[in-house]
């Protein structure tokens, strides 16, 4: 290969024409060879160019046959561009070269290779059926930054039985053009590709900036990373419940349920962090597991596939997809956050709600209930005070019960006692005439223990279930206190048990007493009804 300094391009000239002078003697060929190396570099498109290579080779040559093979970065070929085969011919032939053979030693030993009888030489693998038949050759290499880019494949000279050594000369002085041709049109062609990826992760980041949706944000991340890549499957994984959480694929298919590539190295990227790589297998093309991370975890995967015949990937393509990667990290970080505002912003609504139902409505309840307790008046007139009075005493428990739930919130949901037995309370509520009052009393929450929590809902479906079917009760009073002991007491205004009821739900609420080292009891009512008292010590079940 031949340096190129920036300004050396007179040193590279006096150099080209020196080593032609001593073997082209034919001015014609030199004018030919200069009017080839102006149409190589005439463009700055990559496939045109390697096209016009090719074209220019076999026309300057005057070769029947003329290649070019592009190496692959595992090896192999990753495109041939060729020239004297047409259509009709190509379509008969079997699959084009895959760099293994003759083509295979100029990517592995990257010289120049002139042969007379192609079949003699102890490289070559053959034919494929109905290939054209091929006897003379010459091939060599086109080195772009020091590294074998592909070579120029160059079969069948028209006019002699062999490519002579000024062929070869002229071919290889017309193969660091094409060096230079190639490198122009890469730089051209990653800038053009930098510039898709630019405006791509650019959209991504403004659907962020102004609000958009996250899921629709993450789509369009994950059917931008299809097209820039030309992947057959993109997929966006959950890393705690390893499904898709958006995918796209070449069929159009978005969202849940895209089977990812089986042996696809997800668990490994998401225990390490790392990149994880696939090589092409038969049936599957190459796949890249990029690990999503978020501040304090690995939030996913993001998955890409390509074709069945694909090559590896280049360095630039993993690093482009690692940004990718880092966006959709930002993205469900910023959904994460966003779930975070509204659930503060629902509890400090409930906050207020709760604030406001204290400060006026129950202190005004009470202010009312004092006021009323200060008249003294004659039965009857006394009677309806007090009752009016203990309406609005309960009034107030109900509230303060509803104040507490406000309170709660979501995140207490699954372990809160008292959030349980009131979902209990409103399980049975709808299927009765009579909605029960609820009366909490002691910090539930805190001091009951957890084994007593399920006992604690089956007591209360039990007494509520009797109270409803058996005892005809037109008021159901419920009182959950937790102080020394822990105690259910429901007290129904009905008719009272019969002595020849059966006592299969109340021996099951005995039995649960006992597990908790508590007892279950069923007296009278001082003015006529059932109370059922369940009480069972702070200890639990021991």
């Amino acid at each position: 290969m031949v340096e190129i300094p920036a300004d050396g391009l007179n040193a590279l000239l006096s150099d080209v024409h020196g080593r032609l002078s001593e073997v082209v003697t034919s001015p014609e060929k030199l004018r030919d060879l200069l009017r080839a190396t102006l149409v190589v570099g005439a463009g700055l498109e990559l496939d045109p160019t390697l096209q016009r290579i090719v074209q220019a080779a076999t026309q300057l040559l005057g070769a029947r046959y003329g290649a070019l093979g592009v190496r692959a970065p595992g090896g192999g070929l990753s495109e041939f561009v060729y020239e004297g085969i047409g259509a009709d011919e190509r379509a008969t032939m079997g699959h084009l070269p895959e760099g293994r053979g003759l083509l295979g030693l100029l990517i592995d030993d990257p010289r120049p290779v002139r042969i007379r009888e192609l079949d003699r030489h102890a490289a070559s693998v053959g034919f494929p059926p109905n290939h054209p038949p091929m006897s003379s050759f010459l091939g060599v290499p086109i080195i772009v930054r020091g590294r074998a880019f592909g070579s120029i494949y160059l079969t069948e000279k028209r006019d002699a039985p062999e490519f002579t050594d000024e062929d070869e000369v002229i071919l290889t002085v017309l193969a660091e053009s094409a060096a230079l041709a190639v490198d122009n049109a890469r730089l051209f062609e990653e800038s053009r590709t930098r510039e898709r990826w630019l405006r791509a992760v650019a959209a991504i980041n403004s659907s962020l900036l102004i609000g958009g949706s996250v899921p629709e944000t993450l789509d369009l991340l994950v059917r931008r990373v299809r097209e820039l890549t030309s992947a057959e499957t993109v997929t966006l994984l959950d890393a705690s419940s390893g499904t898709a959480i958006v995918a796209a694929t070449t069929d159009h298919r978005h969202g849940d349920g895209v089977t990812v590539l089986a042996g696809t190295p997800v668990p490994e990227a998401l225990r390490t962090g790392r990149a994880q790589l696939t090589e092409p297998a038969s049936g599957s093309g190459p796949a890249a597991v990029l690990p999503v991370s978020g501040p304090q975890h690995i939030e996913g995967a993001l998955v890409v596939t390509l074709g069945t015949g694909a090559h590896g990937w280049e360095p630039d393509e993993l690093s482009r997809l690692a940004s990718m990667a880092d966006l959709a990290a930002v993205a469900l970080e910023f959904a994460h956050r966003q779930n975070q505002q509204r659930l503060l912003d629902v509890l400090a609504d409930r906050d207020r709600i709760a604030r406001d139902l204290h400060d006026n409505v129950i202190q005004r309840l009470f202010a009312t209930g004092m006021s009323l307790q200060s008249i003294a008046l004659p039965a009857p007139e006394g009677e309806v005070l007090a009752r009016s009075v203990e309406q609005l005493d309960r009034t107030v428990r109900e509230i303060r019960t509803t104040i507490f739930d406000l309170q709660t919130g979501d995140a207490a949901t699954q372990t809160s006692l008292r959030r349980r037995l009131l979902d209990v309370i409103g399980e049975v509520t709808p299927q009765s005439a009579v909605t029960p009052t609820v009366q909490f009393s002691g910090p539930i929450d805190t001091l009951v223990p957890a084994p007593v929590h399920p006992h604690a809902e089956a007591v209360l479906r039990e007494g509520l279930s009797n109270a409803r079917r058996h005892a005809s009760a037109s008021s159901i009073a419920v009182s959950i206190t937790a102080a020394d002991e822990f105690t259910i007491a429901i007290t129904d205004d009905g008719v009272g048990m019969a002595g020849d009821e059966p006592r299969s739900g109340l021996a099951n609420l005995d039995r649960r007493a006992a597990t908790c080292a508590g007892r279950c009891e069923v007296t009278a009512a001082a003015g006529g009804g059932t109370v059922l008292t369940w009480r069972v010590p702070m200890g639990g079940p021991g």
